[in-house]
């Protein structure tokens, strides 16, 4: 399978070494082009007990690369992930400007690629933000939610010194869609 990663820090690192050592075929895109640089090489750019290795093997077979340019991540992609940063203020509320951001970046890149897709929000978010990232990739694609893609939820639990043990042995994996085609290409992320 082809995934876009949006957001090459911890949780979009972790996600795409351990899903390119599941065989997937992973495409990180950030707007840093640091990481994108340090990805490019082989290199997380974050440390991580166990990453290293995992990037490095999944660099080297070619099932790692990233870029700044979403339409280059999603050509052809069947599923994206959005694992960018929601820091929240003094008084605790969220910042999904980011969030908002890769939202219409996937739905311009959508725009031009004819597959079903299923995009995967592994940030934390609010009740709500799903749909509202639907309405945004809609407006932006030209594609309706529910018929050429779907909006799923499906939190993280990863905890820094062990996220690669907690990736591949969540203590629970959130599927939040109503619909079964989008839960089946999940699942199947995961297989």
């Amino acid at each position: 399978m082809k995934i876009g990663v949006f957001g090459l820090g911890y949780v979009g690192c972790v996600s795409m070494a351990c899903l390119a050592d599941a065989d997937h075929h992973v495409v990180g895109v950030d707007v840093n082009t640091s990481k994108v640089s340090l990805i490019n090489a082989g290199s997380p750019g974050i440390v991580e007990e166990g990453l290293d290795p995992l990037m490095r093997k999944g660099w080297e077979s070619g099932r790692i690369r990233a870029t700044d340019d979403p339409e280059v991540a999603l050509k052809d992609a069947d599923v994206s992930m959005i694992c960018v940063g929601t820091p929240g203020d003094k008084n605790g509320k969220l910042d999904l400007s980011s969030v908002y951001a890769v939202a219409g970046n996937i739905g311009q890149a959508l725009a031009h690629n004819g597959n079903f897709h299923v995009i995967m929000m592994r940030s934390t978010v609010l009740p709500g933000t799903s749909e509202k990232v639907g309405n945004i990739v809609e407006e932006r694609s030209g594609r309706r939610g529910g018929e050429d893609f779907e909006v799923v939820s499906n939190p993280e639990f990863m905890r820094e010194g062990t996220a690669v043990q907690d990736f591949y042995n969540p203590p629970v994996t959130v599927i939040g869609t109503s619909c079964e085609r989008a839960y089946e290409m999940v699942k199947s992320v995961y297989r």
